[in-house]
């Protein structure tokens, strides 16, 4: 027998995670007397091919080991016969709780045997914390993520044939998602419907007359009234007015003011940041986000809390003394306050494990990606951001009076400087003035009932704009304002909104295709309860309250079913097929010479012959976009690999090879 094998079956404890990532990290602490051993995941779930929900018997869910788990099952089964004491090490929410039942339910050991330990982070004290004080296994938290995946569960199965059959084959309806694509739709309305109005901005550039610095101020009031110009012959009007008037500085108004450091992450201010300062989407952030925790890098990435532990406050204060002195130090530790709905104040936000570890020093630890590098930069910047002390800026403004016979205009100045940086010093000035709007002018010093010079009148014509479509980060942020979705459900959502072609992300915007506005008025007419809002906020209010032990999940359950069944019925008799506009292409097909026509398949759009099935001809879908390709200045269109992966690639292919992962710009040719 081999040595590897007798210290195996020495050992009497049996630690179970769910990735071999973790698993290594565990091993670092544990020492040689624990077996760690990696589920890949969930090990059991539900049918694919069925509903997998026994309605008639309360909601019982029939669970399934997948094909491609039984291998892993049958070794951790193996494995567990020889452990003594068995703990479930999953991750610390109502997803990790079920992957732990779900294993202490299949390996067929006595439940005196089996331990549950809990940690946010995976650090060597954290765990051992975690390991000296084992729990049971929370059945209210289980019974939470039941609930959800039951019910999510009836409304796809159920609702999805309906749709195949009133609109078109191959849809899926989700309680979620459907809600998600309702909000992109009726932004889309909104900027079609909208009327843009047409008004005028007039800035003028004055001097004091003993001195030569120069200032701008805006055009307000005329005659203490707030002034719109709407026309060009209106401004024009003012202008005029302005280039012979007298200016005098009427009133200089100076405060301080502070601004505090925004509060350390959750998820979905984690996935907004990203987005916004590193383009990345929800899927890519949470990736990123758990390679990081799982390394011990970052405690749990999936939490709605903004509270940090005593010993983290500690760290991060003693660090900040350190690094930028004691007048960068608040006095008392800053505490935030949580106001995401149903969050668990007994997580912790979003944080480095040890903040002494910085971004640079990171990149040298190993396999870590540049990802995960960038999202580690941005997590440890807001956590020594959210301790350090006010920024102190002076704001001053300044209002002058132009005086021209009867008419008396009022133009405004206003400026800001950075009296202490405080928080803002973690940034930088580039990044602090992004992050906090600071690009307002230096007044130069002036005085009330000064004289000034007109340098310059500035006329400028504008349009108000419509609302903006939404990106991934303005999307989850109005989720969680509607209180609908956890934070472990916002990545999946915008990945399948997009993935099933409801929602077409370009540009980093958020696009509705005709599918997606098709489903979504077919829904809002026959099921509108569906995706409302205060609906679908308050069934993820009651999952909270079976989380906390408040409800019972399957009379939850059953008080959404019973009337939604009806619905279904009655739908399903006297809702009208939904007829599904075809988009055409200016091209024939090159095989029978009908009109080629956009389709949508596993990997998006591709063009296809409207002949079908006649003529099984197809093409691939090449998006044009307004930019030269940078190699030979033809167009450059967006491709896709076999896998799905769109990339960029000269439209000249194969007499241009060019091609990227990232949009090209406009520039200089490459000779």
């Amino acid at each position: 027998m081999k040595g590897s094998e007798i210290i195996r079956l020495l050992m009497s404890n049996l630690v179970i995670v769910e990735s071999p990532t973790k698993a290594r990290t565990l091993s670092r602490y544990l020492g040689k007397d624990y077996q760690i051993e990696a589920s890949m995941g969930h090990i059991r779930d539900l049918p694919k091919a069925e509903l997998g929900v026994d309605v008639d018997k309360n909601f019982h869910p029939q669970y399934i080991v997948p094909r491609d788990k039984k291998k892993r099952v049958n070794e951790l089964k193996k494995v567990a016969r020889d452990a003594q004491i068995i703990y479930l090490a999953s991750d610390p929410d109502r997803e990790g709780e079920a992957i732990a039942w779900h294993l202490a339910q299949i390996i067929g050991h006595p439940i005196s045997d089996i331990r549950r330990v809990v940690f946010h982070e995976i650090t060597e004290e954290a765990i051992k914390e975690a390991f000296k004080n084992p729990r049971e296994l929370d059945m209210k938290l289980v019974d939470a993520q039941q609930a959800r995946r039951v019910l999510d569960r009836l409304v796809g199965y159920k609702l999805s044939p309906l749709l195949w059959k009133k609109v078109k084959r191959g849809l899926s309806a989700g309680r979620v998602q459907s809600v998600a694509v309702r909000l992109i739709v009726e932004r889309e309305r909104e900027i079609e419907a909208f009327k843009s109005v047409e008004y005028w901005s007039i800035e003028a550039l004055l001097q004091p007359k003993d001195d030569k610095v120069q200032f701008s101020a805006s055009l307000i009031q005329l005659n203490g009234k707030k002034l719109e110009v709407r026309k060009k012959q209106e401004a024009d009007k003012h202008v005029a007015a302005l280039k012979v008037a007298d200016y005098q500085i009427d009133k200089i108004t100076k405060r301080e003011v502070k601004r505090t450091p925004p509060p350390p992450f959750t998820t979905s201010t984690l996935q907004q940041a990203a987005g916004n300062k590193l383009g990345f989407t929800a899927k890519k952030t949470m990736s990123a986000a758990q390679g990081l925790y799982e390394r011990g890098f970052i405690t749990y990435m999936r939490t709605d809390s903004v509270n940090l532990s005593s010993a983290a406050l500690n760290m991060v204060r003693s660090y900040i003394q350190e690094s930028f002195g004691k007048n960068y130090l608040p006095a008392g530790a800053r505490i935030y306050k949580t106001k995401s709905k149903g969050a668990q104040e007994a997580h912790e936000a979003i944080r480095p494990t040890n903040i002494k570890l910085i971004s640079s020093q990171l990149a040298s630890q190993g396999d870590l990606t540049r990802d995960q590098v960038k999202l580690y930069d941005l997590i440890w910047k807001r956590m020594v951001a959210c301790q350090m002390s006010e920024a102190v800026m002076d704001q001053t403004t300044v209002d002058v009076i132009a005086k021209k016979d009867d008419s008396l205009y009022t133009l405004r100045a206003t400026g800001s400087v950075v009296k202490f940086d405080g928080w803002l010093k973690i940034y930088g000035k580039k990044e602090s003035e992004e992050e906090e709007e600071l690009k307002t002018q230096v007044l130069p010093e002036l005085k009330e009932k000064q004289d000034l010079n007109l340098i310059e009148l500035k006329p400028e014509q504008h349009f108000t704009e419509p609302p903006p479509r939404y990106n991934e980060a303005s999307l989850i942020k109005k989720l969680e304002e509607l209180g609908i979705g956890r934070p472990s459900t916002y990545a999946p959502t915008l990945s399948t909104i997009q993935d099933r072609f409801y929602v077409e992300r370009r540009e980093r915007k958020l696009f509705p295709t005709p599918l997606g506005m098709v489903v979504t008025d077919f829904l809002m007419k026959n099921f509108p309860e569906i995706i409302d809002y205060s609906f679908t906020a308050h069934m993820e209010d009651q999952l909270d309250q079976i989380a906390e032990g408040q409800r019972h999940w399957q009379p939850t359950i059953k008080d959404f079913y019973i009337p939604f069944e009806k619905k279904l019925e009655k739908t399903e008799e006297t809702a009208e097929r939904v007829q599904l506009e075809t988009e055409t292409v200016d091209k024939k097909c090159s095989e029978c010479g009908k009109q080629l026509v956009v389709r949508f398949g596993k990997f998006g759009k591709f063009l296809a012959c409207s002949g079908f099935p006649e003529c099984k001809h197809t093409e691939a879908f090449e998006e044009i976009i307004d930019v030269p390709c940078p190699k030979c200045g033809g167009g450059v269109v967006v491709r896709k690999t076999k896998s799905g992966r769109p990339f960029f690639g000269c439209k000249n292919y194969p007499k241009c090879d060019f091609a990227s992962w990232t949009k090209p710009e406009r520039e200089t040719l490459i000779h």
